[in-house]
């Protein structure tokens, strides 16, 4: 079971192929303006490598937070300005969805792989 700072994570609930999906946040990956994505499950472990348009980036960091928890300088990590312009297209994604502070998601983190 991978570790973060000595604690065990429990297994991962996705593939890292679909950690960024959505053409809009492939595009600002490519662009160096998105180094963190939030998902309801885990979707890859530290170290691990996610390639968009043969480009490679590790992930270096995945931890919990709720979505209370959120700063609009934690966003700007997600390619959004605010928190409240990352909710408004985390919704506009997900329909009927609630937005509640206290869930917890997983922020995966990452940076272009070095070569």
């Amino acid at each position: 079971m991978p570790e973060k700072n000595g604690q065990q994570l429990p297994p991962k609930t996705c593939t890292i192929k679909k950690l960024v999906t959505n053409k809009r946040d492939v595009e600002k990956v490519l662009a160096g303006t998105k180094s963190a994505t939030r998902r309801n499950g885990r979707y890859a472990d530290i170290g691990e490598i996610m390639v968009l348009d043969d480009k490679k980036f590790v992930v270096d960091q995945v931890y919990q937070q709720t979505l209370g928890e959120l700063t609009d300088e934690m966003i700007l990590r997600e390619g959004y300005a605010t928190v409240e312009e990352y909710k408004q297209s985390i919704l506009s994604f997900h329909p009927g969805m609630p937005w509640l502070p206290e869930m917890t998601v997983w922020v995966h983190e990452f940076q272009m792989a070095k070569e």
